[in-house]
């Protein structure tokens, strides 16, 4: 995208806009190897900007995947036991990537990575409460109880609950399987709340995130998300 040069040089962090300016008019700044002129633009990404020789450091470009996470990898960028981290999925991308949110080891699904900030914090602060919805399936049966109890929150040791969306899928012999969506994010969250109830968690998969779904993305695969879906996430955040 192209920029005015004085505003690229302000956002590198080496002057305001007016030094920089000043730099340019001094003939300090170059553009692929050609001194540049007050008013010109150029693009941080694709153009070789220099001042006093010194090429300008380009801006990481921002990148958010949405990712299908299988079993067995770590939501995180380190882990001490060395097990295998959800970033070794996207390693074909060149910018570094952070989850966003945590999926445990044994949980699967949609979880989003990025290096953009500003959707991280819209999507991780506590008060925006964007829902998430669960595939769950327990060793036992939900009863109808349950289900309700789910609905008007659970106390847990951290505290009560808000209340979530709760619907039976399918029975298969001492099995169940049911949706669960909630609106906070605490650790293992759908695993505490079935504890509760005695019900032993077999698989749990993340289905959706706010209106983002696993269309078309296989487990272990992933895609970008395109400029549209990320303005609505921060703004649904």
């Amino acid at each position: 995208m192209q920029e005015r040069l004085q505003k690229l040089i302000a956002r590198a962090g080496l002057a305001s806009r007016r030094q920089a300016e000043e730099w340019i008019r001094q003939g300090r700044v170059t553009v692929n190897n050609r001194v540049s002129r007050i008013g010109e633009s150029a693009d941080a990404r694709n153009d070789q900007i220099r001042l006093d020789g010194v090429p300008l450091k380009k801006q990481e470009q921002k990148v958010t995947v949405l990712l299908n996470k299988p079993r067995g990898y770590v939501c995180s960028l380190n882990d001490p036991q060395g097990r295998t981290l959800v970033t070794a999925l996207v390693k074909d991308i060149p910018e570094r990537l952070f989850p966003v949110g945590r999926l445990d080891y044994n949980s699967e699904g949609l979880l989003l990575l990025t290096n953009d900030g500003d959707l991280s914090h819209a999507l991780s602060h506590p008060g925006k409460e964007i829902e998430k919805t669960y595939l769950v399936k327990v060793r036992g049966q939900l009863t109808v109880t349950m289900a309700e109890q789910m609905r008007s929150g659970i106390t847990l040791e951290d505290g009560l609950t808000l209340p979530a969306k709760v619907s039976h899928v399918r029975s298969s012999g001492s099995n169940c399987w049911f949706e669960v969506t909630l609106k906070e994010g605490r650790n293992r969250q759908v695993r505490r709340m079935c504890e509760s109830f005695g019900l032993v968690v077999v698989r749990l998969k993340r289905i959706k995130v706010g209106f983002l779904t696993l269309d078309g993305v296989r487990s272990g695969t992933w895609r970008l998300l395109q400029s549209a879906e990320i303005t609505r996430l921060k703004r649904q955040g």
